[in-house]
């Protein structure tokens, strides 16, 4: 194995992990009064309504443009990496295939919108976030459990929304620039603007690299790594053009148009393809309808395309281009002081053009949803159903509920339980000499506890999940297809902090995760590419004009096959960064990632960057 420091990794992993965990409660002791988080501040992800982060009955995290910005990320892969629940598995660095694990539930199993919109391969059944450029984006907001009762398919473990950038008032222009290891440039510029009655905004950015050699050759057995030898350097080049604007009309009409359009290139190693030309693209419209403060209509549209040219050196070797368009028409309601009722219609469809026969290329979707959601003194309460029906497997219900209780002031705790499903996707229902167009959707049902603590300067919350699911859609060699033979067991704990003390800012989190394949040969197993453990702390502190930070992140050991066979080792891995303000409103910032140059994997076979150093400066006016 090529994994350096093996047994040191690990042991820095358990360790860190353990520390992480131990350091909360006495984090909350050491924990001074102010006024670190915002309480108040506002997610629409998780009910598909607007509610304050202190009032949601699911854990929420959120990413803001200034925590993206600070953390100096160079990717959505370095940015999630982590963090309370997930597991990113990356297949040889920037631009390469990442694949992003929610609870421990497959990867496809998490569904992934743009700013309402709807993305991902209706072939594959993933979304791309690779090609997604941290510059575009405003903020993020990642919701952990079930969320099929509310978006149908896809939200097993949970919904990631990825919002594009806003502006808050008056004209900000911007513009940054970089450069650093493995011949890395980047270069952004956008402006936007905001007046009484509307807004606009545009941004482009440009990001390439040279990259590292993804792959470090075939494997044993032969259907194991890349294929091939190929020792080289696999580069990356991603230019990406975001346009927003909205207008108010009056009090009670307003209407928003946004559009993404991402187009890459990107090296990779392999004997049958070795070279992607993609595209990702998001264009979405809302319509909205305040005839009074008890009610809000409004109508959603868009659509995502996902494209890719594939090719072996030069010669072409196929190409996949698919599309999402959807429409969502919803209605609020406030009966009363708290209590909210929500209603809505929703509508998919999916569309497959390749130069690959498959035997339908086209389904919709039509669903209908309510949710209830309601206050009475100390407790909340949320419940919701909704009916999909699919042109493909038919009629499919599920459905959620939540109960919260807040005590001692500043203390809640919550219990939840929903239902959840995945519908099959092309490639597993009508790929040619591989599909099974009788397959079922994927089901689960998942129990959850929380309790969260929101102090001034203090916030925590642990939350402890079990997911039952059933009829995963795996090879079947009986029948040498896919079939509903699997079911599985994810259960496990998260925990996060953010804090401020003694001027420094802190945001912790760590994760315990246990999976288990329940049914067949493998049972007993771990699901692969799942980590048992993992923390992430984030630390900053600002000294006048200058800012320092650093980001540790730990991972437990993880299998890469359902047999249980390819073991990959843990890691730890510490990333530091500095800021200098030069004037308030140009800036230089520095970072260097991986700096013990620990070698790892997250999918095996492939490589992941040594340590890396870059440079940015940035130009943004504050208003």
């Amino acid at each position: 194995m090529s994994v350096r420091n093996t047994h040191a990794t690990r042991a820095l992993n358990l360790s860190f992990a353990i520390a992480c965990a131990l350091a909360l409660p006495a984090a909350a002791i050491a924990a001074p009064a102010g006024d670190a988080t915002d309480l108040d501040e506002v997610v629409v992800t998780a009910n598909r309504t607007a509610v304050s982060v202190n009032d949601t009955l699911t854990p929420v995290d959120v990413l803001d443009r200034e925590t993206i910005q600070r953390s100096q990320a160079r990717d959505l892969n370095d940015l999630l990496r982590g963090r309370a629940g997930i597991t990113i598995s990356n297949q040889g660095g920037a631009g390469k295939l990442t694949t992003l694990f929610l609870r421990g539930s497959e990867s496809d199993h998490v569904l992934v919108l743009v700013d309402g919109i709807r993305v991902g391969s209706p072939t594959s059944g993933l979304a791309a976030l690779q090609d997604l450029p941290l510059a575009l984006i405003d903020r993020i907001e990642i919701v952990r459990g079930p969320r099929s009762s509310l978006y149908g398919a896809d939200a097993i473990g949970g919904v990631i929304q990825v919002f594009t950038r806003r502006e808050k008032q008056g004209f900000a222009p911007r513009v940054h620039v970089g450069g650093g290891s493995n011949d890395s440039l980047e270069f952004g510029t956008g402006f936007g603007g905001r007046s009484e009655r509307g807004w606009f905004g545009a941004d482009y950015s440009f990001r390439k690299t040279e990259g590292i050699n993804a792959c470090r050759g075939a494997g044993f057995p032969v259907f194991a790594g890349c294929f091939t030898d190929e020792p080289d350097r696999d580069g990356y080049e991603n230019h990406a053009l975001s346009l927003r604007g909205g207008l108010e009309f009056n009090e009670q009409w307003s209407i928003e148009g946004q559009a993404l359009r991402a187009e890459g290139e990107n090296d990779y190693d392999g004997s049958f393809v070795n070279r992607s030309e993609t595209v990702q693209q998001v264009i979405g419209g809302k319509l909205q309808w305040r005839p009074s403060e008890t009610i809000h209509l409004q109508l959603l549209a868009g659509r995502n395309v996902d494209s890719s040219d594939n090719f072996l050196g030069e010669v072409p070797m196929g190409f996949f281009k698919t599309d999402r368009d959807s429409a969502t028409l919803q209605g609020d309601f406030t009966l009363a002081e708290g209590h909210v009722l929500s209603a809505g219609f929703d509508w998919l469809r999916d569309r497959v053009d390749s130069d690959t026969v498959y035997d339908e290329s086209e389904r919709d979707n039509k669903a209908g949803f309510v949710q209830y959601q309601g206050r009475f003194g100390a407790q909340s309460f949320e419940a919701s159903l909704r009916r999909d029906d699919n042109e493909q497997f038919g009629g499919h219900t599920t459905g959620g509920a939540a109960w919260g209780l807040n005590f001692a002031e500043r203390w809640r705790v919550t219990v939840g339980y929903g239902t959840a499903f995945k519908a099959p996707t092309f490639n597993e229902l009508y790929y040619p000499f591989f599909g099974n167009a009788t397959l079922r959707p994927e089901e689960s049902k998942t129990w959850e506890l929380g309790l969260a603590y929101r102090g001034e300067r203090f916030n925590a919350r642990i939350d402890g999940f079990d997911t039952r699911a059933d009829d995963l859609i795996t090879y079947d060699s009986s029948i040498n297809l896919p079939n509903n033979i699997d079911r599985a067991r994810m259960r496990g704990a998260e925990i996060g902090i953010d804090t401020t003390f003694a001027q420094w800012t802190l945001a912790a989190s760590a994760s315990v995760l246990d999976t288990e394949n329940r049914v067949g040969f493998y049972q007993g197993n771990d699901l692969p590419r799942r980590a048992k453990h993992s923390a992430r702390i984030d630390l900053d502190r600002s000294f006048g004009k200058f800012r320092f930070g650093a980001t540790a992140v730990g991972s437990g050991s993880r299998y890469d096959d359902v047999a249980n066979s390819t073991r990959l080792g843990g890691y730890g891995t510490l990333d530091l960064r500095a800021e200098y303000a030069i004037t308030p409103a140009l800036s230089l910032q520095a970072r260097v990632a991986n700096v013990f140059d620990r070698e790892y994997e997250t999918s095996s076979y492939f490589n992941q960057p040594g340590r890396e150093w870059f440079l940015t400066l940035r130009y943004a006016p504050v208003n």
